[in-house]
């Protein structure tokens, strides 16, 4: 039995006019620590939805989640916001980059969030961007930014709490091949060198094979596979 990520009986309903409708139900798997995942599967099977369940961005239909032991679902928001802000780092194919802050100030912003004083957050925060390869554009807009080093500042600012888990939705989805291949090249660097246990949504064969494990998300169920 895992000791870190744990999902048990996970379903994740929306409700629609006509009635409810049924991303998954019962699903059952588990993380290992220190692994690197792909969640695999066609667009629209649900791969976000588990995700933002995993990162307790929103709550099950029925189910839970247990991450290093913790039942998160039995938190209050208060606490999952904690858990969050401590535990998790998120990565999503779009940067979410907010556009009148400079990237320094973009990657500490959680840290201010979690009670750095702003002097201790940017401190941090531009350390981080030099993790990334980022230490001659802390000044920089994103709008001053390419695709790929958006995507770098946004892992910056996932990874500047020093989470255990990292989550990336389609990382590479708004970047071309070339940009796309230096930021998993970059999360693989990251992973390996700060000891995450990470996990990659992708519908794309050339970004899971950067994985050491696979799931694949079909009809509602998530199975493990072999090697791709």
């Amino acid at each position: 039995m895992s000791d870190f990520l744990r999902v048990e009986d996970l379903a994740k309903d929306y409700p629609l006019p006509q009635g409810d409708y049924p991303v998954f139900q019962g699903l059952n798997f588990e993380v290992d620590r220190g692994s690197l995942s792909s969640i695999m599967g066609a667009s629209g099977v649900g791969k976000t939805t588990l995700l933002n369940l995993l990162g307790a961005l929103d709550r099950p239909t029925a189910g839970t989640v247990f991450l290093e032991g913790e039942d998160i679902f039995a938190k209050n928001e208060r606490d999952l916001a904690l858990l969050r802000n401590k535990k998790i780092g998120f990565v999503f194919q779009f940067f979410h980059l907010l556009p009148e802050f400079s990237a320094v100030e973009n990657v500490a912003f959680p840290l201010m969030i979690g009670g750095f004083s702003k002097a201790e957050a940017l401190d941090r925060a531009s350390r981080v961007l030099g993790e990334v390869g980022l230490s001659d554009k802390t000044g920089s807009r994103p709008s001053r930014l390419s695709g790929g080093e958006q995507q770098r500042v946004a892992i910056a600012r996932a990874l500047v709490n020093d989470p255990r888990l990292l989550l990336a939705d389609e990382p590479t989805g708004n970047l071309d091949w070339k940009a796309g291949e230096r930021v998993l090249e970059l999360i693989l660097d990251l992973h390996r060198r700060l000891g995450l246990t990470s996990l990659i949504v992708t519908h794309n064969d050339k970004v899971a094979a950067f994985c050491q494990e696979h799931f694949l998300m079909e009809g509602g169920k998530l199975k493990r596979l072999g090697s791709l």
